[in-house]
């Protein structure tokens, strides 16, 4: 992807987010439609994702399905 300076100056946080999330491996800032700056993704940086930033750090109790028919009588019955 090529943004002119302008165009990354406006949506710099989302050019970076871009990177961040893995939808672009790069992004190339020109100015008068040349290519001057490379973004690319910091190899170090942690990944941010919304969707599972949890995963592995939660638990759930062994029986936690055992109330599900009396939850569900609760609000009107599985039908």
């Amino acid at each position: 992807m090529q943004v002119n300076i302008l165009e990354a100056k406006t949506n710099l946080s989302n050019l970076i987010r871009l990177i961040e999330t893995g939808k672009e491996e790069t992004i190339i800032i020109a100015r008068y439609g040349k290519p001057v700056v490379k973004m690319v993704v910091y190899k170090d940086a942690p990944v941010s994702r919304r969707i599972g930033v949890a995963k592995g750090k939660l638990q759930s109790p062994v029986d936690i399905d055992k109330y599900n028919d009396e939850v569900a009588a609760l609000f009107g019955g599985m039908e």
